[in-house]
């Protein structure tokens, strides 16, 4: 079975074919082809695999190309984890919505947004190869803002195209942990749109366990979302919150952090991982301890912005170890081999939620099996996180449709309905200033 990766050079390639090496079953990836438009950073990133691949039996093989058509043929499964514009890019759409005093991260507010422009292009038109070269492919999408791109390539692909994300899994992780309950053994009632949902109840043989932490200030106070939203938010919202709506309940002391940030989250990612594609340049580095040595600093300082304004302290050592790739590896085990699982994924919603149409792609648990991932039925949100959901997909909509129509009026509209952006003078200036620095976006001039 072959696995294409697109982003093939990206800094967190190794996580996928660290898990690939563990599956040992019958009909597992046997040949992963890695495409990136950057020649060195495929070099790079191969490096580290084949050392990781040392002494394994049967290591999936691993091939480099930057010819995107030919990593396409004859794929069994696309994992989609491209960044249109680099670092630098995710750097300038801080910087330009910071300067506004708006929200700049790379999901969610004007700095998503702006991503988002900028990659709807490039992920349509990989849709439609797919869709030419490769029409039985699954297409896994990892690829920023996830949702919103998930929802562009369906256009194209249909049901064949899953966004997903490691946010609700690391949360449900954390949840269950505190309860003393095995995360495998839970069902975590989350719903929303990616970067955007809630964990509603976590049930553990038919009995809901959520209220149990909801009820005890000390439980609610010991793990990360209880430090970062506080316990009094969080009883008053009888749910558990992605770490990501931080920035929407606490956005004046988000956008405060991150202007008093020596360095923006993009500008420091940028600058390391650039050392680190530099230091790989030598050929006499050691490739996977340098790889292991840059993730352990990159994955410590996540969200460090957001816990700094909640005095939430450091992130604690069993959520240093990323997950997105164990849910990859789980959702093409499923497809691949029909072993039924249940995983929260981003799928178009049919009639899941009745606030939205069958089109719009959300965040919520999903049967997998052969015949792909299929949501399941849902309590309707409560009024806050309806208006909230339905606001963001407006402008998700709005994104789409500026991208397809290259329409600026359209780019305009986009940023002035987000709720992190509160004027449309405001949302005017973001569209001229995104438009100057981002050579992907001339299509809007």
């Amino acid at each position: 079975m072959r696995l294409t990766i697109l982003g093939g050079g990206g800094f967190r390639v190794p996580l996928v074919y660290g898990a690939l090496l563990t599956d040992r079953a019958e009909g597992r990836v046997t040949e992963v082809v890695l495409h990136d438009v950057d020649a060195g950073r495929l070099s790079a990133v191969t490096r580290v695999l084949a050392e990781q691949a040392a002494g394994v039996p049967d290591a999936p093989a691993v091939r480099a190309t930057t010819g995107l058509d030919e990593a396409l043929r004859g794929a069994d499964f696309v994992f989609s984890a491209i960044r249109v514009g680099g670092l630098e890019g995710r750097a300038q759409d801080e910087r330009v919505a910071l300067a506004e005093g708006v929200l700049g991260q790379e999901t969610v507010g004007a700095g998503g947004i702006a991503y988002g422009l900028r990659t709807v292009p490039v992920a349509a038109d990989i849709a439609r190869r797919v869709a030419r070269l490769a029409p039985d492919a699954w297409v896994i999408n990892f690829t920023n803002p996830a949702g919103l791109v998930t929802e562009a390539m369906s256009r194209h692909l249909g049901d064949r195209v899953i966004g997903i994300c490691d946010s609700p899994v690391g949360l449900g992780r954390r949840i269950a942990r505190v309860l003393g309950v095995a995360p495998q053994e839970a069902w975590i009632d989350y719903v929303g749109l990616n970067h955007l949902g809630w964990v509603r109840g976590l049930r553990v043989a038919g009995r809901d366990r959520l209220p149990r932490l909801l009820g005890d200030p000390e439980l609610l106070g010991s793990f990360e979302e209880g430090r970062l939203f506080g316990p009094d938010w969080l009883r008053s919202l009888g749910a558990i919150p992605n770490e990501y709506l931080h920035y929407y309940y606490f956005n004046r002391e988000a956008v405060e952090a991150y202007q008093r940030a020596e360095k923006t989250r993009g500008a420091f990612l940028r600058d390391q991982q650039a050392a680190f594609y530099e230091r790989l340049g030598d050929p006499r580095a050691p490739a996977l301890e340098t790889w292991n040595r840059t993730r352990a600093e990159r994955e410590a300082t996540y969200m460090a912005e957001n816990r700094e304004a909640a005095g939430a302290g450091e992130r604690e050592e069993d959520d240093l170890s990323g997950g997105y790739e164990k849910v990859a590896l789980a959702l093409m085990r499923a497809i691949a081999r029909d072993e039924r699982a249940t995983l929260i994924l981003n799928v178009r919603n049919r009639t899941t939620l009745s606030v939205l149409d069958a089109d719009a792609v959300i965040e919520v648990p999903c049967l997998v099996d052969a015949g792909g991932a299929h949501p399941v039925s849902v309590d309707p949100l409560p009024g806050h996180a309806t208006g909230l959901v339905c606001a963001v997909k407006a402008v998700e909509r709005e994104v789409l449709a500026a991208a397809e129509s290259h329409s600026r009026e359209a780019a305009v509209k986009a940023f002035a309905l987000h709720p992190l952006v509160d004027s449309v003078d405001v949302a005017r200036r973001l569209v001229e200033g995104y438009t100057r620095v981002h050579p992907g976006l001339a299509y809007l001039a």
